[in-house]
């Protein structure tokens, strides 16, 4: 790359000229600049020497990183229109054990029907799209409904949702497996976090009168009638609230309170 040709800004110009005197309020024109590469263009053209040398000494490396970046992009790109692609194919595939789950035909629902495959099937293949994780839920429900309560468990577990139903209704599904297995502390745990996710009006009070009857079966009576205060003052006209009064006196007497 050739140099910028001389000009009156160049340091050579500068020392042929006359110096001059500073006017009053204005800046000296006598004062050295104070970033050579503004001022002087020689510079400018020096360093963009030494960074086309750096590429033609380093192309492969340069290349290499660009190269990588555009597969990057492209790989990106193509890994999204799979994962799309095979969450319409899940949600179709599904879509006949979901109406077997709705008519409450739980083994065709979970198990297929020999033409149509079940929601065990659809949650193990495609478990990492949205209908695949769907397919957990309902696959957990039937589960539950069936008796099979480990199993239950397993498949809500591996379900995930930010909807304000699903979630918590996932959390308290697992409490039920978890109660029928006789393990009270696992239950009160799960229905704990059904009762705190999303708080609402119509879903929360029936969530924390699960609670309380799991803690009522660890004798933990204090913490039941916590429960059941919970529902009285936060959600007095919830249909749990009549029901919670009447259970509250009681854990209060037995807790010493």
């Amino acid at each position: 790359m050739s140099k910028i040709p001389f000009t009156r800004n160049s340091p050579q110009a500068r020392q042929n000229q006359t110096p001059q005197q500073p006017q009053e309020g204005q800046p000296d024109p006598n004062a050295p600049y104070e970033h050579p590469l503004l001022e002087d263009p020689n510079a400018l053209a020096n360093r963009l020497e030494d960074s086309e040398l750096f590429v033609r000494r380093n192309k492969n490396i340069v290349f290499g990183l660009l190269a990588a970046l555009v597969l990057a992009v492209v790989g990106g790109f193509g890994y999204y229109t799979w994962r799309q692609s095979q969450d319409d194919k899940a949600q179709a595939t599904m879509f006949q054990a979901v109406n077997y789950w709705e008519a409450d035909s739980l083994r065709k629902a979970l198990k297929g029907d020999g033409q149509a495959p079940g929601l065990e099937a659809v949650a193990s293949e495609y478990g990492g799209t949205k209908a695949g994780n769907l397919a957990n839920f309902y696959a957990g429900a039937a589960s539950l409904k069936e008796g099979k309560y480990q199993q239950a468990i397993d498949y809500l577990e591996d379900f995930s949702s930010d909807d304000l139903l699903l979630q918590a209704r996932a959390y308290a599904l697992i409490g039920d497996a978890n109660m029928e297995l006789k393990k009270y502390k696992e239950a009160s745990d799960y229905y704990q976090k059904a009762a705190d996710y999303k708080t609402n009006e119509y879903f929360t009070p029936g969530y924390l009168l699960k609670l309380a009857v799991a803690k009522e079966m660890q004798k933990d009576y204090a913490a039941a009638g916590t429960a059941y205060d919970k529902i009285v003052n936060d959600y007095p006209l919830s249909a749990e609230a009549n029901e919670a009064k009447i259970y509250q006196a009681r854990d209060k007497a037995m807790a010493g309170k």
